[in-house]
């Protein structure tokens, strides 16, 4: 698994040109907040912030996804993500 997503997901798909980092960092945390997939996310919000997306950025994005892919779910990311600036404070 570890082979596949180094090889075929970060060094094929997140390097294609049709999207931006940044954009594929926005797609993905969407995808991840509307499945709840919350330990996956605590890796792809700090991701997004190295690809460029602000952390106000971050906090609209959950925002707008809070009401479209559930409260609960728009809750555990945002504390996924309060939880990675707090460790960069």
């Amino acid at each position: 698994m570890v082979h596949y997503t180094d090889k075929v997901l970060f060094d094929e798909v997140w390097e294609r040109e049709g999207l931006s980092k940044r954009d594929r960092s926005l797609v993905t945390i969407s995808a991840l907040t509307a499945l709840g997939k919350m330990e996956q996310l605590q890796f792809h919000l700090a991701y997004a912030r190295r690809n460029g997306v602000t952390d106000e950025e971050l906090k609209e994005a959950l925002l707008q996804l809070a009401f479209y892919a559930g409260w609960p779910n728009g809750m555990g990311a945002t504390t996924v993500l309060k939880n990675i600036v707090e460790q960069d404070d």
